[in-house]
């Protein structure tokens, strides 16, 4: 990176340059540490600890104990068999203990055990026979490395191929390298917490002594984790800044065609639809780009509030679009919004990947000399060809699959764009904070009236012929059901095998009447089975979570979700929410395969007991932690390496406000603080941060 300061080049150098890392060595640390950079292996924190600090004799030894123990060896008595191992007796003052190796060269260990020579030796004891033993000690050393050897060793997540001895070799040599690095933390917030500075925090990460040293809030660890909030915070505030700086349009509010949609909606906006609209108008009429979340849970009514939006956009003369994550849900949205479009005389198109060739080219032209007047589509909306007349309101649906850089490329296809970001994932506040940081939230918390509550049952997966029966009479009255697989880690071979076996055992029971959709599918292949569900040619849809977000499909009634213990809350949450969205009683059946674990329970027992999505979200990070929530990996939300969001929530507001602060003093970071906190920026390595303070 660029202008990195000079103080951080240890830190960025490869594993590689480490004494004792090959190449083998380094691409298994790689994989371990989560990157190739001394730095990625410096955040790789340890879990445990092992006390060697030992300082009987071997008569005080417990069964169980670790133990450091200076020793004569005596005798090798090399295995009399295959299979068995090979005994060094050795003794000290106050007795006898034996050394156990199975599988051990023979000259290795005359060569580390020579007898009639005093060692020193480290591991647990067993007692064997009345005798104590050790099997394969952890460390085997000559007198002089006691003092190395009899330490609290820290112990470390692993990866195959390397082992604990391996890693902490490594990493006290990376450890040796970390440079001090000036203070970036306000002086009086440090010590009010009583936190190490930068560099003493690294190495008592490092250097465990006790339990509470292993707790997140401890000193070293509630620092670090500070610093990298604080960096997150710091980079969305300044790129909020900088996106604010960039003049948005101010439309001045006519409801023309708002009261001619109105006019035809059959029901009512509900309050929160009603408060989220306010704000999204009072934005649109400000001078500023409006940069707005919409958050609301299944079926709260957001794609209604949207279209609203998008008519302020139209009314003044501009282009309004609409993208969404799946080509299905595109296509539903231009469908559900059609009639209320139409009703207000606006010029809609429905831009996919699927379409090609010359069909692709009149879509084009017509946004482009603004025949269009609003654009429905896939991220196929946003490709660099498609050029449009005068986009002034871009709206996203299901943000947590796009990041702050999505966001920003959007923001380049005109000038002041407005940009209303849609989620149906209720998102515990304090993620919402770390990955919206740089949007005001509108929150849809109320759903319309005459949404009668999902019933949600739990049966054992050995109950499955008793619940087809009860299909079979739901389906003759008139009733649809989705039947959703488990999905197995990142694998859709295994993920596809699961679905197509209980569609096949499905179609035994209820005939042609049975679809499937899986992730390997092509689009239009979904489609095409989606749709023949949606007019009611299927009546029980199997799938994997492909139908998890957005499909709507009043007349399904029941869900099925199979192996429910192995899905997260909010997701369970997401899947029940395509049921309910009509007049008639709904159902959820979560099938388990017992015995359930203590949070298995906990989460099935609080999908029973509630439907509030937000309730459902602070649970879930509570119960999961924020690496998980929401798909980390998949979703362009940050992703921590020290700091834990269940625990290190209050550090987080924490660190929001101190960032507010600084950047409403010092948005070019050029006072002494602020340019400490440029070397933080470079050490978490938030480029778009770095972009806007380096170019002013």
């Amino acid at each position: 990176m660029m202008d990195r300061p000079f103080d951080l080049d240890p830190l960025f150098r490869p594993l590689s340059i480490l004494p004792g890392v090959g190449p083998r060595n380094a691409k298994l640390l790689e994989k371990l540490a989560g990157g190739p950079k001394v730095l990625d292996l410096l955040w790789h924190m340890p879990v445990d600890f092992i006390d060697r600090r030992f300082s009987g004799g071997v008569a005080q030894a417990q069964n169980g104990q670790v133990v450091t123990l200076t020793l004569s060896v005596d005798k090798h008595s090399p295995a009399k068999r295959k299979g068995l191992p090979t005994r060094v007796t050795c003794h000290d003052d106050t007795g006898a203990i034996s050394l156990v190796f199975f599988h051990a060269k023979k000259d290795w260990l005359l060569k580390q055990l020579p007898e009639g020579n005093q060692i020193v030796v480290s591991g647990r004891v067993e007692y064997f026979q009345g005798q104590p033993q050790i099997v394969h000690p952890d460390a085997i050393g000559k007198t002089g490395d006691r003092s190395m050897i009899e330490r609290i060793e820290p112990v470390y997540p692993l990866t195959q191929g390397i082992t604990n001895k391996v890693l902490n070799k490594v990493l006290s040599r990376a450890l040796s390298i970390v440079p001090e690095l000036p203070e970036w933390l306000d002086t009086a917030h440090k010590s009010r917490n009583t936190w190490p500075g930068w560099k003493d925090a690294v190495l008592s990460l490092h250097a465990p002594q006790s339990d509470a040293d292993l707790l997140p809030l401890s000193p070293a660890r509630a620092r670090l984790a500070y610093d990298e909030l604080l960096a997150n915070q710091l980079t969305l505030i300044l790129v909020r800044e900088h996106q604010r700086a960039i003049e948005g349009r101010s439309y001045a509010q006519s409801t023309v065609l708002r009261d001619k949609v109105m006019a035809s909606l059959p029901f009512s906006l509900t309050g929160a639809q009603q408060r989220s609209l306010r704000e999204i108008d009072e934005d649109m009429q400000k001078p500023l780009r409006m940069l707005r979340l919409l958050q609301g849970d299944v079926g709260s009514g957001k794609t209604i509030v949207a279209c609203l939006a998008m008519l302020n956009a139209v009314e003044a003369g501009h282009q309004a679009a609409l993208m969404a994550p799946t080509e299905i849900l595109a296509r539903q949205h231009a469908h559900s919004l059609a009639p209320f479009l139409a009703a207000a005389g606006v010029r809609t198109v429905t831009l996919t990947g699927r379409d090609k060739g010359k069909t692709r080219d009149v879509l084009l032209s017509q946004i482009q000399n603004g025949a269009a007047q609003i654009i429905i589509g896939t991220h196929a909306i946003f490709q660099r060809d498609v050029l449009y007349h005068d986009l002034g309101l871009a709206v996203i649906d299901e943000q947590h699959r796009f990041g702050v850089q999505q966001r920003l490329e959007l923001a380049s296809k005109n000038h002041g764009i407005d940009l209303l970001v849609m989620t149906a994932t209720p998102i515990p506040r304090t993620l919402a904070l770390t990955a919206y940081g740089d949007l005001d939230v509108s929150r849809l918390d109320e759903k319309p009236p005459g949404r009668k509550p999902i019933e949600t049952l739990l049966l054992p997966v050995d109950k499955i012929d008793t619940l087809t029966e009860r299909l079979r009479v739901k389906i003759r009255e008139g009733h649809r059901i989705y039947w959703v697989c488990p999905l197995v880690e990142e694998s859709d071979l295994v993920d596809f095998a699961a679905a197509e076996q209980r569609y096949d055992i499905l179609r035994q029971s209820f005939g042609e009447r049975v679809g499937l959709i899986h992730g390997r599918m092509k689009p239009a292949e979904k489609d095409a089975v989606m749709d023949q569900f949606i007019s009611g040619d299927l009546d029980i849809l199997v799938s994997t979570t492909v139908i998890e977000v957005g499909v709507n499909v009043p007349e399904a009634t029941i869900m099925v979700i199979e192996e429910a213990e192995r899905f997260g809350l909010a997701q369970l949450h997401q899947l029940r929410g395509r049921v309910g969205r009509g007049a008639e009683q709904s159902y959820c059946f979560l099938l388990y395969s017992g015995p359930l674990g203590e949070t298995a329970k906990e989460r099935l027992s609080t999908l029973r007991e509630t439907e509030d999505g937000f309730v459902i979200a602070e649970k879930d990070l509570e119960l999961r932690g924020s690496g998980d929530v929401l798909g980390v990996r998949q979703s362009g939300m940050a992703e921590f390496r020290l700091a834990d969001l269940s625990a290190h929530s209050a550090l987080l507001s924490a660190a929001r406000d101190d960032a507010k602060l600084i950047v409403s003093k010092d948005s070019g970071l050029v006072s002494a603080r602020g340019k400490a906190l440029r070397t933080l920026l470079y050490l978490f390595e938030r480029d778009q941060a770095i972009e806007y303070f380096k170019s002013g």
